[in-house]
């Protein structure tokens, strides 16, 4: 790409998106938010422990070095395809439209529903804390609209707003857990030092499936580095920096941050600890143990801004994906207009806010959990269609490069997402072969919540190549 059309395209955009406001450290901080590190590392690592043993630091760093794999043939072709819908463009643009169509309808639900369910997350931990700070119990759901409300007013405003808060937000979950892991290893000195975690045989165990679940759901939305592609300064660069160093930074963290409570209480003391009922207190009881109170405190808040900070992050991705289908015509055109001012997907994002608002209403009114029902179920199916397009994402990259490899190198468009759609394809039938684990439900249930996403892949793959809806530069 030439400089003065690098220029024409970051001055220029259809639907007047807002052109240059994000830099790589702003992309960073959606994608490291959505992420929700404090939340994986002191919510979901000591279920992580509990159902695949001490191999749960290996197996966060293994599908880190799956996503780096990935994420070397998704930014090579975000440098061909710009949209806010990444998954749409990138799989029309590879695979040919309809494919691009039915992909981006999954994705859309999928998104929406991570979204949605993280309010019954919010909502749930928001109650937990309150309660156990002063006393004061409300019902979670005035939490969960309370959560809904303040993303509604960031999701709705220019995005760099919602950049600075979410970097605020996540600079303090991170910086709470790297004080605690210094903590143990300034205390602890020698003691349980051992790189058992690491060791295939404990990563690849015949109990990691349920383990692999929630490792590989740790990093899902990586690929929403590209979805910001169209508001990023200059992105051919600030993407892949971005997508690297979220990716890295996140396998890291989290096999640091899980490794240290093998350091803290030792291997076979862990995997007893892991057994009980309190399990899951395990990262709160080290914070009272190395730091204090004051530290046990800061956390139990922190995981409630933690999950809030995921939820506007995805928040803005469904938007985005809503927009993109918009300025399509694949939904209504309305959906496609930028706020004048803001140069927000604004239309869309007050849907997404509706969503929300209806799936508590409908959790509220049938009296369904707020952690087991709008989190977890939402999420199954989610994480599980996220992973699905992800493969499928790999596969555009592959056959978009195969004339052609427009001078990148036969590892970057070939090898490395030939490697990484390999290891989705195992995390994702771990993920389908222990859907038990995440929904606890062994019935029909578990099929009725994931047949939407095959019926709208092929319903919208149908529906374009029956020639219907705009055609679009980036399904081409």
């Amino acid at each position: 790409m030439t400089s003065s059309q690098h220029t024409a395209d970051q001055s220029v955009s259809r639907a007047g998106l807002a052109q240059g406001r994000l830099g790589t450290i702003d992309i960073v901080f959606f994608v490291v938010a959505a992420a929700a590190p404090l939340a994986v590392v002191a919510g979901a690592a000591p279920l992580a422990f509990r159902m695949g043993g001490i191999g749960a630091p290996g197996a966060y760093v293994f599908c880190g070095v799956v996503y780096i794999l990935c994420a070397a043939g998704l930014t090579a072709f975000a440098r061909h395809v710009r949209e806010a819908g990444a998954f749409y463009a990138f799989i029309g643009r590879g695979l040919g439209r309809p494919a691009g169509v039915g992909s981006a309808l999954m994705a859309l639900l999928s998104y929406g529903l991570v979204c949605f369910g993280f309010f019954g997350f919010f909502g749930s931990y928001a109650r937990t804390t309150v309660l156990d700070l002063v006393g004061v119990d409300l019902h979670w759901s005035v939490y969960a609209l309370a959560g809904a409300l303040f993303v509604a007013v960031l999701g709705y405003r220019q995005v760099d707003i919602g950049a600075r808060v979410l970097g605020v937000l996540m600079t303090l979950e991170v910086l709470i857990l790297l004080v605690l892991s210094v903590a143990v290893l300034a205390k602890s000195g020698s003691a349980n030092l051992t790189l058992e975690p690491f060791e295939p045989a404990h990563v690849f165990d015949s109990g990691a499936g349920g383990m692999f679940v929630l490792a590989l759901g740790a990093f899902i939305g990586f690929e929403s580095t590209t979805i910001y592609s169209e508001e990023a300064r200059n992105p051919e660069k600030s993407v892949p920096r971005a997508t690297y160093a979220a990716v890295a930074f996140l396998a890291l963290f989290y096999g640091f941050t899980t490794w240290i409570a093998v350091k803290a209480f030792g291997t076979d003391a862990l995997l007893s600890l892991i057994q009980a009922d309190d399990f899951q207190d395990v990262y709160f009881g080290l914070a009272d143990s190395y730091l204090g109170g004051w530290a046990k405190t800061t956390m139990e808040l922190l995981i409630v801004t933690s999950i809030l900070a995921a939820t506007l992050a995805f928040h803005n991705a469904t938007a985005r994906y809503m927009f993109t289908l918009g300025r399509d015509r694949i939904l209504p055109a309305s959906l496609g207009n930028a706020h004048p001012r803001f140069g927000s997907p604004s239309r869309a994002s007050l849907v997404t806010t509706l969503g929300a608002l209806l799936l508590i209403g409908v959790t509220v009114a049938l009296h369904g959990e707020p952690y087991l029902h709008l989190l977890l179920w939402t999420n199954t199916v989610g994480i599980i269609g996220i992973v699905v397009l992800q493969a499928l994402c790999m596969a555009a990259v592959i056959r978009f490069f195969t004339p052609d490899r427009r001078g990148s190198t036969a590892f970057r468009v070939w090898v490395a997402p030939v490697l990484g759609t390999a290891g989705l394809l195992v995390g994702l039938y771990l993920m389908v072969t222990n859907v038990e684990l995440l929904t606890g439900r062994t019935d029909w249930v578990n099929w009725a919540l994931l047949a939407p996403l095959p019926l709208l892949g092929i319903g919208g793959y149908l529906w374009a190549r029956s020639g219907r809806g705009a055609n679009t530069s980036g399904t081409s």
